[in-house]
């Protein structure tokens, strides 16, 4: 009678599981819709395990913020309540490493960006989210490799011609540590970069790409800005971004395209500003004040030309700083300066205005989420190609997206944008 008794306690696996986590994960796949990814392979032979089981087991990992397989594999066999809701046959056995790991490396990465298009349409619909003020940012993503430990004493760990072994897609690019125009703290590192589009007032993310490091951020932003606008319209919408995205052609695209604003700040890169009149005049090297001398429209930029007071001067003392220009035996002498006329949206911001920086202080939301992501196990890979961590960060997102979903449905909606509250009081 005991061994029977035994065997009952052995057999009922919801008590080898903690009841509100499990509940957790049952609540949140119970709204995460599938339907966008094939279940199983069209050919014919082996199936293998169910595509929609492997998702939801690699967002248990990302919820549980495993960095490694190993971790996932550990947790599943000890809980196997959880396992049988994420899908698998709990009779036979799981899903060792190998098999997570051919997953994540093969998979179609499209297929993923699908179902986050569709979860971010279904909160939309729900008015959870829109487009309103959308910030754009990236985040790096270090490669497993030796060469990114800071332990590391090697002298050419980061040098372009030292590529990593172990890691053939990753590249080599630089973190800076703050968004000042005289911050000199950056680091190198060889990896990737996840670029994600957030929306400002419910903190979370409407569209994603991942890079590799040595991809500008302004070169993909268009792309961003494309992909999220066929999920969800984005026109008349505020993009917030820092000095990084000041690029005149994400201006024009938003204000031409999207009839929206930017409020970006100036990036000076490395300009001198000029000393002024009140009136706007330039102030010479020998303290004098430069006259207008007409404009040029070269290039694709007017600006506005400075001659010296003396350039028809034929006194040699005339200039007292005794410039090189001064002397340069021409008819027209002295020294000349232009000042680029704002023209164009870019330079017609007032960046010093209240509403502006107000505006700019919500690109804060897009850091918090930024955090969140690094949390789920996203900030070092243990995968090796382009393809797997391009998947691993797509359900870094939906995993995101889903606990917002399930939070919302299940009128918990103060636990959208909190993972640990979220698996503690469920």
């Amino acid at each position: 009678m005991t061994v029977i008794y035994r065997q009952m306690i052995l057999n009922d696996i919801s008590l080898f599981t903690s009841q509100p986590k499990a509940k957790f994960y049952d609540e949140l796949f119970m709204e995460l819709d599938l339907d966008a990814v094939p279940d199983r392979r069209c050919e014919k032979g082996r199936q293998g395990y169910s595509r929609h089981a492997m998702i939801r087991a690699i967002i248990v990992m990302k919820c549980e913020c495993f960095s490694y397989i190993t971790e996932l594999v550990d947790y599943l066999n000890n809980n196997l309540l959880i396992a049988y809701y994420c899908g698998f046959n709990i009779v036979k056995k799981l899903p060792g490493y190998h098999a997570f790991e051919r997953f994540i490396k093969n998979f179609d990465n499209t297929l993923l960006k699908k179902l986050m298009a569709s979860q971010v349409k279904k909160l939309y619909d729900m008015g959870i989210v829109d487009a309103s003020f959308i910030a754009i940012d990236s985040t790096p993503i270090a490669a497993n490799t030796t060469q990114n430990n800071p332990k590391s004493f090697s002298k050419n760990k980061f040098d372009p011609q030292n590529h990593p072994k172990n890691d053939l897609d990753c590249k080599l690019g630089v973190h800076t540590a703050s968004n000042q125009h005289n911050e000199k703290n950056y680091e190198f590192f060889w990896g990737y970069k996840s670029h994600v589009v957030v929306d400002c007032i419910s903190g979370l993310p409407l569209c994603e790409l991942t890079t590799t490091a040595e991809v500008a951020d302004q070169s993909v932003a268009l792309d961003l800005l494309e992909n999220t606008n066929e999920t969800i319209p984005i026109q008349e919408c505020t993009l917030i971004a820092d000095k990084g995205y000041d690029v005149k052609k994400i201006y024009n695209t938003v204000k031409n395209i999207y009839d929206g604003d930017c409020v970006i700040p100036l990036n000076s890169r490395n300009q001198r500003k000029p000393k002024t009149l009140p009136v706007g005049n330039i102030i010479c090297e020998a303290g004098f004040a430069m006259h207008k001398d007409g404009k040029d429209s070269s290039g694709s930029r007017c600006r506005q030309k400075y001659c010296c007071p003396f350039k028809n001067s034929k006194d040699d003392s005339a200039c007292t700083c005794a410039h090189k220009n001064y002397f340069n035996g021409k008819k027209n002498r002295g020294c000349t300066k232009y000042v680029t006329i704002p023209d164009d949206y870019r330079l017609s911001i007032d960046r010093s205005c209240i509403s502006f920086k107000k505006i700019y202080a919500m690109r804060t939301e897009i850091e918090r989420y930024n955090a969140r992501f690094k949390k789920t196990g996203q900030e070092r890979m243990w995968v090796r190609s382009f393809n797997a961590v391009q998947n691993l960060s797509s359900i870094a997102h939906i995993a995101l997206l889903a606990i917002a979903l399930a939070a919302v449905i299940t009128q918990k909606p103060h636990l959208r944008l909190s993972l640990k509250a979220s698996l503690r009081s469920a």
